[in-house]
């Protein structure tokens, strides 16, 4: 007898309208909910109709997906949202072709977009550098070869991007100046360390916290936003200096990468009150950094989702023709501190 959708309800504990959601992506869902819920349906025996339908009568679609900063810990999350949905579209017979760029640099997504083109994807999901090269290309992909575009992580103005998926980097800068500003009773300095300066991400929420603080928080001062390049190393040279030349900094905000820096810069200084520290990305790394009191706060902006999700977008709207409704699709700002992590 074909197990159903009620069944694979009652053993995960949840609705049938949870259970559709996460067998057919639809809707919005935690992932470790829909993780549970897709394990209990394969162990079940669960068989959904269009599991072996064929895509196209033209052939096997593909979907290309290109990324940056491949070595940096956060996309350790990104990737495994991306896996997932090449295990669910694989099914369906979709082929997802993954370019890693390893910096935020023109030139190499350049390279990695005209690969993928040259393989002949239907439809492209892109963590763009944000600059007037990269425009032009995802809008000859959009109007010349009809290739639908959705970008994740990091957005790009001026195209014709179907959709964008990801945190509202400028909500997330703002919500750190917040945070640093009851944390420092709204007087003091902060330094900002941000990791590449070409990167849209990092600048988004340069700009929000600085917005943020000229508007809230009047007797903060901004010390400096110093570049890391999103290299541990840098960021404890950043720290080390700027805390032994800067008199008064009882603020660090930590807008990209490298974050382990700082805690090697604290061990180094042997400091008997560390600055009020807020960080990104829940990481290894980032979880000891707020289990072991380094961090006060960390922000963490759902990676899994941001890889899982835009290959999904374009699945549907490649098979089905599914227009899709909201143009800006962001996930959580999710605070964490170590009594919730």
């Amino acid at each position: 007898m074909a197990v159903t959708i009620q069944q694979i309800a009652d053993k995960a504990g949840v609705s049938r309208g949870t259970v559709d959601r996460a067998l057919n992506n639809r809707g919005r869902i935690n992932p470790e909910v829909a993780d549970q819920i897709r394990q209990i349906a394969e162990e079940m025996g669960y068989a959904p109709k269009n599991r072996k339908r064929s895509i196209s009568s033209k052939g096997k679609l593909r979907i290309g997906v290109v990324t940056q900063l491949a070595r940096s810990s956060f996309m350790l999350e990104v990737n495994r949202g991306i896996r997932q949905a090449a295990e669910e579209l694989a099914e369906k017979g979709i082929a997802l072709l993954v370019r890693e760029g390893l910096s935020v640099d023109e030139e190499e997504q350049l390279d990695a977009i005209d690969a993928l083109v040259r393989e002949g994807i239907h439809g492209l999901a892109v963590m763009p550098v944000d600059c007037e090269s990269i425009r032009m290309k995802l809008n000859w992909l959009i109007e010349e070869k009809k290739i639908p575009v959705v970008t994740f992580n990091s957005d790009i103005v001026g195209t014709k991007r179907s959709c964008y998926v990801g945190m509202d980097n400028r909500k997330s800068g703002r919500t750190a100046a917040g945070l640093l500003g009851m944390l420092t009773g709204g007087t003091g300095k902060i330094l900002v360390i941000t990791g590449f300066f070409s990167n849209h991400v990092n600048n988004e929420r340069v700009d929000g916290f600085v917005e943020e603080l000229k508007n809230s928080f009047p007797d903060l001062e901004l010390a400096g936003v110093q570049g890391s390049f999103d290299d541990r190393d840098e960021v404890e040279r950043i720290v080390v200096n700027t805390l032994l030349n800067v008199p008064g900094i009882n603020g660090i905000f930590a807008a990209s990468g490298g974050q382990e820096g700082i805690a090697r810069a604290y061990e180094k200084l042997k400091l008997e009150r560390r600055p009020f520290t807020v960080i990104y990305d829940l990481t290894p790394n980032n979880r000891n950094a707020l289990a072991d009191d380094v961090a006060d706060f960390l922000i963490d902006q759902e990676a899994y989702v941001q890889g899982y999700q835009p290959p999904l977008i374009l699945a549907d709207l490649l098979q089905k023709g599914k227009k899709v409704e909201e143009e800006f699709q962001y996930t959580d700002i999710n605070i964490k501190t170590k009594y919730n992590v």
